[in-house]
């Protein structure tokens, strides 16, 4: 695996979300309630629309255009259930959030 750096890791705060171009990926990273990093595909899967115009509330993703919500700490749908977010491995070393985007794809949706 060949992590690549996607930003300081002091720029994504406890409770807030970041997008980052990780080669030509979007990826929208989120920094739970307690701290932990996850990194998710930036486009939701429904039609596309940037996830980091939404809303994250330090547990849930809500995506701006239909309200989709998905649980920030695996990627799954909960409004709908049954759509999920592409996770990265991310991880933090010295100081910078390195991130793996080979290998996966972003996921789409249903409808």
């Amino acid at each position: 695996m060949a992590y690549q750096t996607a930003c300081q890791a002091d720029e994504v705060w406890e409770g807030d979300m970041l997008e980052v171009d990780v080669g030509e990926h979007p990826v929208l990273l989120v920094r739970m309630e307690g701290g932990a990093l996850h990194a998710y595909q930036g486009m939701c899967p429904h039609q596309d629309i940037p996830l980091s115009e939404g809303r994250f509330d330090g547990k849930v993703l809500m995506c701006r255009a239909h309200q989709w919500t998905f649980d920030a700490r695996n990627g799954q749908g909960i409004n709908p259930h049954d759509c999920q977010l592409a996770q990265y491995p991310v991880r933090e070393e010295n100081g910078q959030v390195l991130v793996e985007v080979e290998g996966v794809s972003p996921l789409f949706a249903h409808s």
